[in-house]
């Protein structure tokens, strides 16, 4: 793993690198979804804000859990000689994927209002931007986890002997239990499935759906994904006998509530909805 590399006295961050990858990446694939639904909005600024958003949201919602702890590492950085590199150093680990989420789609909700896609407004221009998101989200999502796979914040799997464990390097930013042991490689299995789950979400997009439908979708498709990786994460079961982790209870709450989503829309007429390819017109061939 690679925390940071080192161009003589730069020293440029992973975990930055990728995430400024994941937006671009995601930026892309929410452009090409405006460009087959005749949607006229700056995908990128887009993307940008909800990237912004959702790393706060994370850090917020991971950080929250502890709120003593929280107080804490506040005052020690505040009254320290550096606050400023060390608050830095502090924002780079300790994120919750279902802050991310809440705080993205927030966003997402709120320039869908402004950008008013498709002509619609108000709420139904909100979740008529979600729906349009829903195949970017995980491609951003998949490549910032090969970010956090490279900084070694913690997020890799628990120690194993497989053939398919990787060495965390010693400047890992959340080193092993045990020194020099092999981890699972877990962003790289989340990664992996984000990308199916991106290229299911595109593919189901080329048929008019009712909106809401596209973001129900992604959140079910999304939490059992994060669910039953979670099984191999080093997080701790904390609820239901010490069974499931923070995050699976999360996740859960996703699936149930993308379920709701799509099953209260679905009475919808596939007119109700919106095509995501505007009506092609004949061009003459010269």
């Amino acid at each position: 793993m690679y925390p940071f590399l080192t161009i003589g006295s730069f020293h440029l961050g992973t975990f930055g690198l990728f995430l400024w990858l994941a937006a671009v990446l995601a930026g892309v694939v929410l452009h090409l979804n405006f460009s087959r639904s005749g949607v006229d909005a700056d995908a990128l600024n887009i993307v940008c804000l909800v990237v912004l958003g959702g790393v706060l949201g994370a850090k917020t919602w991971h950080e929250l859990q502890n709120p003593a702890e929280l107080a804490l590492t506040m005052r020690q950085i505040f009254h320290s000689g550096h606050a400023l590199a060390e608050l830095l150093e502090w924002m780079r680990s300790g994120i919750a994927w279902f802050g991310g989420l809440l705080a993205g789609i927030a966003i997402l909700f709120w320039q869908g209002v402004i950008a008013r896609p498709n002509g619609l407004s108000g709420a139904r221009a909100g979740v008529r931007m979600l729906d349009l998101a829903a195949p970017a989200a995980p491609i951003g999502y998949g490549i910032g986890r090969i970010g956090c796979m490279t900084s070694g914040d913690g997020d890799y799997g628990r120690e194993t002997a497989s053939w398919i464990g990787v060495h965390l390097r010693d400047d890992a930013l959340v080193p092993t239990l045990h020194h020099g042991a092999k981890v699972l490689p877990t962003p790289f299995f989340e990664c992996a499935l984000a990308f199916l789950i991106a290229w299911i979400l595109w593919q189901l997009g080329r048929r008019m759906r009712p909106l809401g439908w596209l973001t129900g979708a992604y959140l079910v498709l999304s939490g059992v994904a994060r669910f039953g990786i979670e099984f191999y994460r080093i997080n701790p079961k904390l609820y239901f006998g010490h069974h499931f982790s923070n995050a699976q209870v999360a996740a859960l709450g996703s699936v149930l509530v993308g379920l709701a989503i799509t099953l209260l829309v679905r009475s919808q007429s596939a007119t109700g909805g919106l095509s995501p390819v505007p009506p092609r017109t004949e061009r003459s061939v010269a």
